[in-house]
């Protein structure tokens, strides 16, 4: 206990001189995580009894009826439900969840183990983590998790098939 506890003083006070946003200076929860939602969402009970949503910043998990999404669901509940976590906030989002790296464990960090075991994309659109984009890099190479498909799909262009399938139904339905 000690150890994690050192782990995360040293983590906070390398986290204050480091500001990764402009406008929003990283704040440092620690909390229980007692909800996994999907591979890249869950919820954490603060020291205040407040439950708030994270989501892992950075990195996109499959979407529920995307391959891999139930493992990387299940990896994470393996991770950290029921478990103490430090998180590291970024940012909020516009569903006023907090964008954030999170640490498990003796200061591992989630963000990259979903990406190592290939549950995850490094989500390109809002990172240039060069640490992620390796760690992803390797995980294809290796063949690891989703990348056992050639054809894997992101989850954000899986998305975007799903709403321009819905807007050609809606388009075909007016005209007929």
């Amino acid at each position: 206990m000690y150890k994690l506890w050192l782990s995360s003083l040293l983590l906070v006070i390398s986290l204050l001189s480091f500001n990764t946003n402009k406008e929003v200076k990283p704040t440092i929860l620690l909390g229980k995580v007692v909800g996994i939602m999907d591979g890249d969402t869950f919820k954490l009970l603060t020291k205040d009894s407040t439950v708030v949503k994270v989501r892992l910043a950075n990195i996109d998990c499959p979407e529920k009826k995307q391959s891999f999404s139930t493992k990387a669901k299940d990896f994470v509940s393996e991770a950290i439900f029921n478990k103490h976590v430090t998180v590291q906030v970024l940012k909020k989002d516009r569903y006023r969840r907090l964008i954030a790296n999170v640490f498990y464990g003796d200061s591992i960090n989630l963000n990259h183990q979903l990406v190592k075991k290939g549950l995850a994309w490094h989500y390109v659109k809002y990172s240039k983590d060069t640490i992620l984009q390796s760690l992803e890099d390797n995980a294809k190479k290796d063949k690891v998790g989703l990348w056992q498909d050639l054809n894997a799909i992101s989850p954000w262009q899986w998305r975007d098939n799903k709403k321009e399938a819905y807007r050609l139904k809606k388009l075909n339905k007016n005209k007929g």
